[in-house]
């Protein structure tokens, strides 16, 4: 698994329904993109529990093949030519988990970033995440590490607003999700 996020900061005055209609209109077309465990459409709205208003994707991918034939291929060119080219982050998969409300719709999300310290054993860090049980109302979960930055990351999906869960906060607009049955439960090692 590979988890792949990028972020398009908007204007503080931006019409966050020009993302709602992109959203509306262009979701459905990777309902069924090959390779893709999960797609979840996230906004960010400025006075709304965030500092910014900002288009977030995130992506967990069953195949580094169908990571690539979106980046290389129209469905990323759309991205760019509309928002100019932005950073893509990508994280290696640790685990993922189906949640307590798997069979809901998710219409929150949020992003945990942990720096994994210095002088502890990677290791251990991440068993000790692991160990993290999903609270109540999770649809699913993932967690995953970019080991250039040592950065390990927790993406959680909820059935209805985020609880006090550490992280951004998103609201999920859309669910692609045509290989979500697909994605490896458990430990990825």
């Amino acid at each position: 698994m590979h988890a792949l996020q990028y972020e398009i900061t908007l204007p503080a005055d931006y019409d966050m329904d020009i993302i709602r209609t992109r959203v509306a209109t262009r979701g459905h077309l990777l309902d069924d993109f090959p390779g893709l465990g999960l797609k979840a459409y996230l906004i960010r709205e400025r006075g709304a529990g965030s500092p910014v208003n900002a288009y977030a994707p995130f992506y967990l991918w069953n195949t580094p093949e169908g990571m690539n034939s979106f980046l290389w291929g129209a469905g990323f060119q759309g991205i760019v030519d509309d928002f100019g080219r932005p950073e893509v982050q990508h994280w290696m998969g640790l685990s993922y988990e189906e949640g307590t409300a798997a069979g809901a719709v998710p219409v929150a999300a949020t992003r945990e970033r942990l720096a994994v310290p210095e002088g502890v054993r990677p290791a251990d860090f991440v068993a000790e995440q692991l160990a993290r049980a999903a609270g109540p109302g999770t649809v699913a979960s993932a967690l995953a590490v970019d080991p250039r930055r040592w950065e390990l990351l927790r993406f959680t999906l909820w059935e209805q607003e985020a609880p006090q869960a550490p992280g951004d906060r998103f609201r999920v607009l859309h669910l692609s999700a045509p290989e979500r049955g697909e994605l490896t439960r458990g430990r990825h090692w």
